[in-house]
């Protein structure tokens, strides 16, 4: 056989082999878009190792493993995509061992550290059945049901905040004209939402004036004749609103803080003094924010004074409610929110106490016709005249979230939502109460909700404390305590407690605080778990030197 025909044989059967190989990874891609009702799906055979490893990461009682950060990075240090398809029992047994092994387990009753909890049985196969339908509720073209269905879960929670009247919701729940509310993924993006709405609205367009959206922040300023433009609220305000004074280009320095008082609320006579401040330099106030439940310690402001205030100034009231929101299904506490119905605006986040996975915020409107302000259209979607929900929305494609928000609605209702309130708020007075019988600890305020902050305080320390006579010394040294602490808590894993940074007077001077963070928000934590993190963090203490 002469050389060329064993090369063109070569080639034949090189080229057989690279067609079989593409048929193979054809029949492999395939696969993967089956039927689950194919015998033998893949969809199938994953389920079941998925159900194994969600059940194991759910029943842990531990809130973390103690691996370290630099070898689980190490992990995941592969910059390069497989060519051929990986077997995909080899890859989810990469993913129990790699990921879900060494996942935070947020559902564990002793991890009170974070806004982030358990969740109730029916989100899991909701889950699965909303990525079945994999829903995009830019437009009604991608969503048609759920774009009402949307709209009808935002109506149901509007209510709850303003409780306006039967001919009002019939009015605007499925009105494409009116926007009662806007989901969006979280805080930040309702925040800036509320903001954004209230600046395109104060300056809209006006006499041949095209309005802001149109001609720009420095020309409308100049329109209307102001020599800046600011944001006021608390100092405990949510770092989001520094985004949205960054993003609106006013700049960070425009959003004034005002400090918060003993109770992590804001002080009303500052506010009120700063308004007036503004006003006078002729500032244009965008918005004056209320704080609904404080991110590092849940204070709530007076809602009531602030409307006020935000009347008097014609200013635009938001709420940012992301946190302590849920309060109003609770005739107990319902009260701290007195004044939310007053606002122009109000963030709510599903993913915190409406008990939903992550990726559930909320902006709320008293004007049905304000989000009108930043609408904008597309010829190949979001249509003048449509129901289509992006117009509206700073985000454009978004999956179909408001499936879990309208089953937490329906499924757990308005007396299940306040029981998991007022538990929870049961719960933090527990634990507040431990640690103010417990010599080892200092209560740094007392709960205005279910978050509470408190520190350790080392033995040689604890008279001073007692006596009020802890210098700024002192107080560096119990900061690098409870430091330590936290992480050495954290790092062991059976329990976890978060940390922030409070402010208190010594001797006429602000100093920062080390505080530990409770967030009690698991229906699931029990008193045995609170007693069981505190004991932690006193058995480590006893091992700490200073």
């Amino acid at each position: 056989m002469t050389s060329s025909k064993q090369e063109i044989l070569n080639k034949n059967s090189f080229l057989e082999s690279e067609q079989t190989l593409d048929h193979e990874i054809e029949e492999q891609v395939m696969q993967l878009f089956a039927s689950c009702n194919q015998a033998n799906s893949i969809e199938k055979r994953i389920d079941e190792i998925t159900d194994s490893l969600s059940q194991d990461f759910l029943t842990t009682i531990d809130s973390n493993t103690n691996i370290d950060l630099e070898p689980l990075l190490e992990k995941f240090s592969d910059s390069k995509i497989p060519v051929e398809p990986t077997n995909f029992e080899n890859y989810f047994k990469y993913i129990g061992n790699n990921i879900v092994a060494h996942s935070i387990h947020t559902s564990s009753p002793r991890f009170i550290g974070h806004m982030t909890s358990a969740l109730p049985s029916f989100v899991r196969p909701l889950a699965k059945l909303m990525t079945a339908m994999n829903q995009n509720v830019v437009k009604i073209e991608t969503a048609k049901a759920l774009s009402f269905c949307e709209r009808e879960a935002l109506a149901m929670l509007h209510r709850q905040i303003y409780n306006f009247s039967d001919g009002f919701y019939t009015q605007h729940i499925q009105n494409n004209l009116s926007t009662l509310g806007i989901l969006v993924s979280g805080g930040t993006v309702a925040n800036i939402t509320a903001v954004w709405c209230a600046r395109n609205a104060l300056l809209g367009p006006k006499d041949g004036f095209l309005g802001v959206e149109k001609e720009g922040l420095a020309a409308a300023l100049d329109f209307y004749g102001y020599k800046g433009a600011v944001i006021i609220g608390s100092d405990l305000m949510h770092f989001s609103f520094d985004k949205a004074t960054d993003l609106m280009g006013i700049g960070t320095h425009s959003l004034i803080r005002i400090p918060a008082d003993c109770n992590n609320r804001v002080d009303i006579e500052t506010l009120r003094q700063t308004v007036e401040n503004c006003r006078t330099k002729n500032l244009l106030i965008i918005a004056i924010v209320g704080v609904a439940g404080t991110t590092d310690s849940g204070g709530v402001d007076s809602l009531t004074d602030i409307a006020e205030i935000a009347q008097e100034a014609n200013a635009h009231f938001h709420v940012d409610a992301a946190w302590g929101g849920p309060l109003i299904f609770s005739e107990q506490y319902r009260h701290k929110l007195a004044g939310i119905e007053k606002a122009d605006s109000v963030t709510i986040d599903g993913h915190k106490q409406l008990y939903l996975p992550m990726g559930i915020g909320m902006v709320f409107f008293r004007d049905p016709h304000l989000a009108g302000a930043i609408e904008k259209q597309a010829s190949y979607t979001m249509r003048k005249g449509s129901f289509d929900l992006g117009k509206r929305a700073l985000e454009g494609s978004r999956p179909g979230m408001a499936l879990f928000l309208h089953a937490g609605l329906k499924l757990i209702g308005v007396k299940g939502y306040e029981f998991l309130i007022n538990e929870g708020i049961r719960k933090t007075q527990y634990m507040a109460a431990c640690i103010s019988a417990m010599p080892e600890f200092e209560l740094l305020a007392e709960p205005d909700t279910n978050l509470l902050t408190y520190r350790y305080i080392p033995k040689q320390f604890r008279e001073a404390r007692t006596e009020n006579k802890l210098t700024d010394i002192d107080n560096q040294i119990i900061n690098r305590f409870n430091e330590c602490l936290q992480k050495n808590q954290r790092q062991m894993g059976h329990t976890f407690i978060s940390r922030t940074t409070k402010k208190d007077m010594v001797f006429g001077s602000e100093i920062p605080i080390i505080a530990m963070r409770a967030v009690i928000a698991n229906p699931l934590t029990t008193e045995e778990d609170i007693e069981a993190v505190l004991n932690d963090q006193i058995q480590m203490a006893a091992k700490i030197s200073i």
